[in-house]
């Protein structure tokens, strides 16, 4: 990724540092769309940081912050509700952030392609575990959770968020490649190594 993976000490730290700031971040973005939950469902804001958190991080670093930021932002802000949504929500968001860096990481090439290639197997495979999620929790059905809400909860309603993690998430990992934070158009087999 950038010289700290020439010392495995200190790339750890930077990913639990940056893991930190992922989470901090993802706990106030909300914030910005002023807790009403209609909003949040279409700009899906939680998602961003988990996102970048995998793609910049690693899958490990991006499932756990996944795995952790609706709990504790139900636990300090009182949302999202726990039941069913913040546990789906958590699962979910885990697989982002796992499914993103996953993929990211093991592309032969780390670019825009692989980066919206990762994006978009993070995307499909989180509102797949969400709808798993979902009917563990309420059941499947007329009295539980059904298609029509799987479809409007995963992309009718949240296709906003879509377009704008599409268009941001690129945005700042070009900027954050112009750091040398992350690095685009390279070998990554010795990364690869980092992230087993």
């Amino acid at each position: 990724m950038n010289n700290a993976s020439e010392n495995p000490k200190r790339k750890t730290l930077i990913d639990l540092t940056l893991s930190a700031m992922f989470l901090a971040i993802g706990l106030l973005l909300p914030f910005l769309t002023g807790q009403i939950k209609q909003i949040g469902n279409m700009l899906l804001p939680m998602h961003i940081p988990v996102l970048l958190c995998g793609l910049v991080c690693g899958w490990k670093y991006g499932l756990c912050v996944g795995l952790i930021l609706p709990p504790l932002r139900y636990m300090l802000f009182g949302m999202p509700v726990i039941f069913p949504t913040g546990i789906a929500m958590a699962f979910e968001l885990a697989a982002y952030g796992a499914v993103a860096g996953l993929f990211y990481y093991r592309s032969r090439r780390r670019c825009i392609a692989s980066l919206y290639f990762s994006m978009a197997a993070a995307m499909l495979s989180g509102r797949l575990v969400w709808g798993i999620a979902e009917i563990f929790l309420l059941g499947f059905g007329e009295n539980g959770f059904t298609w029509n809400m799987f479809f409007a909860g995963a992309f009718l309603n949240a296709f906003p968020g879509i377009i704008l993690q599409l268009v941001l998430i690129p945005i700042i990992m070009i900027a954050l490649n112009r750091t040398g934070l992350v690095r685009f158009s390279q070998d990554n087999s010795s990364d690869k190594n980092d992230e087993d």
